[in-house]
């Protein structure tokens, strides 16, 4: 279960906030919640903004708590990037200490219905209900996994760094430009590497991957909902278990930040294999970015769905 700072905790952070807009080095102080806010950030703002992340490598960003600290990092921030709905410790942090400079990644694109994510994965239950731990507003939070929304969210992202930093805002802007090339050129290779497949439904642990499956033409079957942490239930697993073997399911993935028992008991029932895609909520390895995730996710379908190069 998610926890809130107490309100004493927040005011206590306010009142210990001085208000700056930069860093000691003079750059513009940006505070992200999570891990693809902080690489955007840091590929358009470069060398003279300093960004920091909420969240800490490897860490669940779903369940983060922030200390009297990083409140305070909320409250001098020159610009806050952070997610509403996704992480509300953080919500409560921007609405007490940041709303005047914070910027919401979710206004600046078309989030998908949590409910239509979760529709699957819910088809057939019976016996106790299992609850998608969901955004707060009802949509999925993940649209970092569709290259062509993060990109658009970067854009966005160089605007509000322009506003904060308008000596620098052209610069914010070419950055942006360059990295939106990157990411509609890593978009044109998934459309390409996962034209022509075996098989379409994607069988995942939860269904992080809504986005990556509408843009590209797949069907998520997810074990559990939104939540990672959920626990499915037996008539679940079985449901899952028989549309696996129906569509010939080879590998059943499983993720980097939780636990792969319930996708390897799945894998055992049908016969199946497992193998990491990675909802790139957190990074496990320094050597990794955004595009190398991706692009390894990318290798990962292509294999297990039987695509053609």
């Amino acid at each position: 279960m998610m926890r809130r700072l107490a309100p004493a905790l927040l005011l206590l952070a306010a009142l210990s906030g001085c208000g700056a807009q930069a860093a000691d080095d003079g750059k513009l102080s940006v505070v992200t919640a999570f891990y693809p806010l902080q690489f955007i950030s840091e590929r358009v703002g470069g060398d003279v903004v300093d960004v920091s992340n909420l969240t800490k490598p490897g860490a669940e960003p779903h369940d983060v708590e922030l200390n009297a600290g990083q409140v305070g990092q909320i409250a001098d921030a020159g610009l806050v990037v952070y997610l509403g709905g996704f992480q509300p410790a953080v919500d409560d942090a921007v609405k007490q200490n940041g709303s005047d400079h914070a910027f919401d990644a979710a206004s600046a694109i078309q989030l998908l219905s949590a409910e239509s994510a979760d529709a699957h994965s819910h088809e057939g239950e019976t016996g106790e209900e299992e609850h998608a731990e969901e955004s707060a507003n009802g949509t999925d939070p993940h649209f970092w996994l569709d290259p062509t929304r993060l990109a658009t969210v970067a854009e966005k992202v160089a605007a509000e760094m322009g506003k904060a930093d308008p000596a620098h805002a052209a610069d914010f802007t070419a950055r942006a430009a360059t990295l939106s090339t990157e990411l509609k050129t890593l978009d044109g290779e998934f459309t390409t590497g996962l034209k022509t497949c075996e098989r379409r439904e994607l069988v995942t642990s939860h269904t992080a991957f809504h986005y990556l499956a509408d843009r590209y033409g797949l069907e998520q079957i997810g074990i559990t909902g939104i939540d990672p942490e959920a626990e499915p239930s037996p008539q679940r697993l079985a449901a899952v278990a028989e549309e696996a073997k129906e569509h010939g399911t080879t590998t059943i993935f499983f993720e980097t930040l939780v636990s792969p028992k319930v996708a390897e008991t799945l894998a055992r029932e049908v016969g199946a294999q497992t193998a990491v895609l990675d909802p790139l909520e957190g990074l496990t390895d320094e050597n990794a970015d955004y595009f190398s995730v991706m692009r390894a996710n990318l290798a990962a379908l292509t294999k297990a769905l039987g695509c053609e190069s």
